[in-house]
């Protein structure tokens, strides 16, 4: 996994971006743990890692 826009994310897994963004927020406590900030545009490859398998998207 590389690091990764945000608007990326929500193309692949089918989701606007602002339901993408309340998604995250859910999760803000394991983001931060991954490195990722809530203002941030890129996620760092961990919390891309996290995501993908959480949600199910192909990355």
């Amino acid at each position: 996994m590389k690091s990764t826009y945000k608007y990326l994310l929500a193309e692949a897994a089918g989701v606007n971006y602002r339901t993408f963004q309340r998604w995250l927020s859910q999760n803000q406590g394991k983001l931060a743990e991954l490195g990722a900030k809530p203002r941030s545009r890129i996620l760092p490859p961990k919390a891309v890692q996290w995501i993908c398998e959480q949600y199910g998207i192909d990355w």
